[in-house]
């Protein structure tokens, strides 16, 4: 059996006829790898339909970010190891660099500009590299806020920077095409319907957040908690979206199959206004669907059927039950 391995194939002309000829071989095993998603969606797709399988990649899990840190850091505990996960993100190559925080920081820098320049502006063929580049870090910055196109727009016209709705809609499609973004859509758990306006985004990893916009641990952890938490859902394979119930907020609902959870994140229940918040937002959805409570807090606050669990150990849980008999 012979491997072939083609790494950013398709910035080569005509590729498809290329692999679809090699394809033909037998005793061929051929492995495509690229950064954006819409690699498998020309001619390749409609070569091999029915012959491909398609891996999406992220950056590493927290489990297998403590994999390549605890060896680095053997000093720290699982507390300390979360929060420099929570700033250095999962790239895989900072292992080799062993999270050395300047060479972390200067790799991080390169990875943006490379995104920008080769994945986004190449591809795209953007002219105005600044008006994109202030784009990206508003939407950074805000990652885990909702707003709106026209919100980015009215920001701009406050540094001097007139655009349309529409260039900033296709910015911002291009940079989730090119996995440096993620857009999540709202729906109306009462109406059943996807909202069209304030929709969140989240940023593939919190390391490359962390670098382009400065961020702080203590000034972002809530954003940072909610960005770790929307992907690791898509890794264990649910379709996320978030959720509105009233007029209160659900983080996130997580679909897979038949299942469906309810999430809401925050970093603590320290306060009264906080656990009305976090509590109230779930016990306004009627249904025998789980709802989980995602926090640092150490202690179980479970209350009815809504459960709580401390954070870093649900990331590093295979697959807690979380189906509607285990509330019972």
């Amino acid at each position: 059996m012979v491997y072939l391995f083609f790494d950013e194939i398709h910035d080569v002309e005509e590729w498809e006829t290329a692999v679809n000829s090699l394809r033909m071989r037998k005793n061929a095993d051929i492995y495509i790898t690229g950064s954006n998603s819409k690699l498998l969606s020309g001619e390749l797709a409609t070569y091999l339909t029915g012959r491909y399988v398609e891996i999406k990649m992220t950056p590493f899990s927290f489990s297998e970010f403590l994999e390549a840190a605890q060896p680095v850091f053997p000093e720290e505990d699982r507390s300390q190891l979360f929060n420099r996960y929570l700033m250095t993100g999962g790239i895989p190559f900072l292992a080799k660099v062993r999270y050395d925080e300047e060479a972390s920081r200067a790799y991080l820098h390169d990875l943006y500009g490379a995104i920008l320049l080769k994945d986004v502006v190449r591809r795209k063929q953007i002219r105005d590299v600044d008006l994109l580049d202030r784009i990206v870090r508003f939407v950074m910055t805000e990652c885990g806020h909702t707003f709106s196109a026209r919100r980015i727009v009215n920001f701009l016209k406050g540094e001097r920077r007139e655009t349309s709705v529409e260039t900033v809609l296709n910015y911002l499609a291009a940079c989730e095409e090119a996995f440096l973004i993620a857009r999540v859509p709202r729906q109306d758990l009462i109406g059943k319907r996807i909202l069209a306006v304030d929709e969140k985004f989240y940023v593939t990893d919190t390391g490359l957040r962390n670098t382009v916009v400065r961020g702080s641990l203590r000034r972002d952890v809530d954003q940072l908690l909610e960005n770790v938490v929307y992907f690791e859902f898509l890794r264990r394979g649910y379709k996320v979206t978030i959720g509105r119930a009233r007029e209160k907020e659900v983080d996130f609902v997580c679909d897979r199959g038949s299942e469906r959870l309810y999430i809401q994140v925050a970093f603590s229940l320290g306060s009264e206004e906080t656990r009305e918040r976090e509590y109230g937002a779930l016990e306004q959805i009627k249904t025998a669907d789980a709802k989980l409570l995602l926090t640092m807090d150490r202690l179980d606050m479970s209350d009815g059927t809504i459960r709580h669990f401390y954070l870093p150990d649900f990331l590093l849980s295979n697959s807690p039950s979380l189906s509607r008999s285990s509330q019972i």
